[in-house]
């Protein structure tokens, strides 16, 4: 097992994988306990030869491995990237380039929506993973040999997924897509949420724009406090006390401790009263500031039906295409669309989605196209 544990081992190892056209990258990494990932270890294959990088190993430098990241010429392959990169730009401020994530690939080469990695080794290249070093503690030192060739296992399967995939993607001409779906993984805001904009992952439980305002405030001031002490969220804060903060609205020491979703004394902490703080800074805010609570547009009568319609073109197009339907429409735009026309702002209505699907919904919303059943399936003809 070919395992670097110094810097100098690292750097030779980039300067040899520097001359490659690609290699497969993988990490291992545990978050329970912390807001950041920490990163456990570094997988990586060229074309000729896997090895593993022990982040932990004492004193040892992933500059070298940054660098490698960054290099234009080289091409990384991961499977369903984002939390590794998320890793690697944190740790870098860096996102690696150029990119080819064969989940995504994957779907549009019509393998499904979101599959599994061990699933796509079986059907791409008839091997099995073994899963039983699964659950491994990735921090505890030693690792078996067992854990080790587990772990490689991951990027040197990958090399043949991705030569697979981008076979496929050459002959189908479909390269334009993945490059799209590509750039929106290697945009660094996609690793940078800010604190400000937290509250949008949360649930809309809030009816008032004072309550509204409350929840920005709070989750804005959680997110800070995970990353500063490398917390989980739900450690600081959890999500059901924001809710109940946002609509209790808290001003003092008095009425935070009445609160149900906190612990027995936390108005007295520092904890609380910094959050009794941001309570007070959405007061703050002139009545005629404080945002208005994103309520769903009232859709026209008949959208429904309309949707429906949609809902099996996009089936057809799927079927026939053999892309994943998640790369085209999501039920959110298939309402947009019914309801707005040629006016939606979707994906749907540009670039090669608006050739593969765009086109022929717009047309059977306008009439010009039809759904018939016929020879046992539902098919999209043009109306005279």
């Amino acid at each position: 097992m070919h395992l670097i544990t110094t810097t100098a081992a690292l750097a030779e190892l980039c300067h040899r994988f520097a001359n490659s056209p690609f290699i497969t990258v993988d990490t291992e990494f545990i978050r329970e306990t912390t807001f950041w990932p920490e990163l456990c270890l570094i997988q990586m294959a060229s074309p000729d030869e896997g090895v593993i990088v022990d982040p932990l190993a004492p004193g040892i430098d992933l500059s070298p491995l940054f660098e490698l990241m960054s290099d234009a010429s080289v091409l990384k392959v991961f499977h369903a990237a984002r939390q590794d990169i998320e890793i690697l730009y944190k740790l870098s401020g860096r996102v690696p380039e150029p990119l080819f994530d064969t989940q995504i690939a994957a779907m549009v080469c019509g393998f499904g929506e979101s599959i599994a990695y061990d699933q796509l080794v079986a059907r791409l290249t008839d091997a099995r993973i073994d899963k039983t070093s699964r659950f491994t503690d990735w921090r505890r030192r030693p690792l078996t040999d067992k854990q080790l060739a587990y772990a490689l296992a991951d990027v040197t399967h990958l090399r043949d997924v991705f030569e697979a995939l981008r076979a496929r993607i050459e002959a189908s001409g479909r390269g334009e897509w993945l490059a799209e779906e590509m750039a929106l993984l290697a945009n660094p805001e996609t690793y940078d949420l800010h604190p400000d904009e937290a509250w949008t992952r949360l649930k809309m439980r809030v009816r008032k724009p004072i309550e509204l305002q409350i929840l920005k405030e709070v989750a804005a001031w959680r997110e800070r406090e995970a990353r500063d002490s490398d917390r989980p969220r739900g450690r600081i804060l959890k999500d059901e006390a924001i809710y109940e903060i946002a609509q209790q609205q808290p001003r003092d020491e008095a009425a935070l401790s009445r609160l149900r979703a906190l612990s027995k004394g936390f108005e007295r902490s520092a904890s609380g009263r910094d959050l009794l703080a941001a309570v007070n800074r959405a007061f703050a805010v002139p009545k005629a500031d404080l945002p208005p609570v994103p309520r769903p547009e009232p859709l026209p009568e008949g959208t429904a039906a309309a949707v429906e319609f949609l809902k099996v073109l996009l089936k057809i197009v799927v079927e026939e295409e053999g892309v994943a339907a998640k790369l085209i429409a999501s039920s959110a735009d298939l309402e947009r669309l019914a309801s707005k026309g040629e006016a939606a702002d979707i994906p749907a209505l540009s670039g090669w989605r608006l050739e593969l699907f765009g086109r022929r919904a717009l047309d059977l919303l306008a009439g010009k196209a039809g759904l018939i059943y016929r020879n046992r399936r539902v098919e999209l003809f043009s109306v005279a």
